[in-house]
């Protein structure tokens, strides 16, 4: 018996944001979440990771410290594991229509014969999350009402704090439902800060579906966040006319238009190449209405071009490491530049690692950054024997990771904060804290979960 056909029967997946059900094959690792979900009524979803699903249980008063409460909590269907991390609104009309806020997660210890246990209607188990820690019951009275009781341990208290933000974004119920709105308002003839769409409709993602439209609104509506890293920089671009299956191309010579401006620089060679950046919103669009979905950057700023003012270090690894080699990269590169006391950020790169960027307070030449970066790479090589490699040949990077330094150099680029990648599910490059380094993989954070998670301030721009 498929445990969440109910749950797939009770919702319209092109019209519910809400992750369709599929069944975990991985094992126990005992999730819990609990959900705030302000619907027809308001109340509280509690949710236990068992044998690959969510079991789940609507609390109307919610979780309570006091051994006094006996809370009703009522068993509902169960939920796909990736039910756990949804936030967002469910349309008017749906099952559950409303705003769903993710209240904590965590995980819980299982009490006792646990999967017996439930059976018969009696569980108890430990929560460890971040609001919610200590013991509780769950007791079935009567078909599926159960009983959501405080065991006695040292967080009992007769007082509940009332959490009105959401613990992954920090938002509240009414800003989600704000946010969502936003997302639905309507681009009157998909014309955006006065610059029309043409082929709106042209699908840029298969899966899931994401429309050039879509993309140009994803621009907009994080312009303010995104330009600050973008405006100025001289830029290159991935283009994709067909969609991401279809050839992609990059673009990084000036092309004459009335909103993007340009920048004539001499190469090595002595020759003049005339090079481009967006000044505002109207030039981020306009890059996008002509196909650019992906973009990168330079260190340095168009108004002093020969000083760059950040340094920036991608940790390449070895097709053979896992994840947790990489994020041990990232953890010896930063105790490497905390003891030279430059205070270092992190986002993913939306690919197969992170990017850790140094905002750089004092003035350096392009042959001093390329020497410092350079230097700090050795160094890494030196101290962590047989992990590291400066050395950006392919051979030389057999079960070692490649820190590229390389990036710090003229003409280098990095995929700038917030640019979607060009590349299975729709990546983005994503500005995150240090403490969620083993939390958030790669290219977990996407264009369709994004306001799953809240992203970490980089610098003041």
């Amino acid at each position: 018996m498929n445990k969440l056909k109910k749950y797939n029967e009770k919702r319209n997946f092109n019209k519910t944001k809400e992750p369709k059900g599929k069944i975990s094959k991985n094992k126990n690792k005992y999730h819990f979440c609990v959900q705030h979900h302000l619907a027809r009524k308001d109340h509280f979803d509690l949710r236990l990771e068992l044998n690959g699903v969510l079991l789940s249980w609507a609390v109307p008063k919610g979780v309570s410290y006091n051994r006094k409460d006996k809370r009703l909590a009522v068993h509902v269907e169960d939920h796909p594991l990736s039910y756990r991390t949804f936030e967002g609104t469910i349309p008017k009309g749906e099952y559950g229509a409303g705003v769903v806020m993710l209240y904590d997660e965590g995980y819980y210890e299982p009490l006792g014969d646990f999967k017996n246990d439930y059976k018969k209607g009696s569980i108890k188990f430990t929560l460890k999350g971040k609001r919610l820690k200590g013991t509780w019951s769950l007791i079935k009275f009567k078909e599926n009402n159960w009983l959501l009781i405080k065991e006695k341990d040292k967080y009992v208290s007769r007082k509940n704090k009332n959490y009105t933000r959401s613990i992954k974004t920090n938002r509240t119920m009414k800003e989600i439902e704000n946010n969502i709105k936003k997302e639905k308002t309507s681009i009157k003839d998909n014309i955006i800060c006065g610059i029309e769409i043409t082929n709106p409709d042209k699908i840029i993602f298969n899966s899931p579906k994401i429309t050039k439209l879509d993309l140009a609104l994803y621009y907009h509506k994080n312009a303010s966040i995104i330009l600050p890293f973008i405006k100025d920089r001289l830029l290159t671009t991935i283009r994709s006319p067909e969609g991401i299956d279809k050839e992609l191309f990059f673009k990084k010579h000036f092309e004459t238009n009335p909103y993007l401006g340009k920048k004539t620089i001499t190469n090595k060679d002595g020759k003049k190449e005339t090079f481009y950046y967006i000044k505002d919103e109207k030039g981020l669009i306009y890059e996008v209405q002509n196909n650019s979905y992906e973009f990168h950057v330079g260190n340095s700023k168009v108004t002093d071009i020969n000083h760059p003012d950040i340094m920036i270090f991608d940790l390449d690894p070895d097709k053979e490491l896992n994840i947790r080699k990489i994020r041990e990269g990232v953890e010896d590169l930063k105790k490497i530049l905390d003891e030279l006391n430059l205070k270092s950020y992190i986002k993913t790169s939306g690919g197969k690692g992170y990017h850790i960027i140094v905002k750089l307070d004092k003035t350096v030449t392009w042959k001093e950054l390329k020497k410092i970066s350079k230097s700090i790479a050795l160094l890494m090589e030196t101290k962590y024997n047989n992990k590291y490699t400066s050395n950006m040949r392919k051979n030389e990077r057999k079960n070692k990771i490649f820190i590229d330094w390389v990036r710090n150099t003229k003409g280098g680029t990095t995929v700038a904060p917030y640019s979607i990648r060009l590349r299975s599910k729709a990546p983005i490059s994503f500005p995150i804290s240090w403490s969620n380094l083993y939390k958030i993989k790669p290219k977990e954070i996407t264009l369709k979960n994004k306001n799953n998670y809240r992203s970490s301030k980089l610098w003041n721009t």
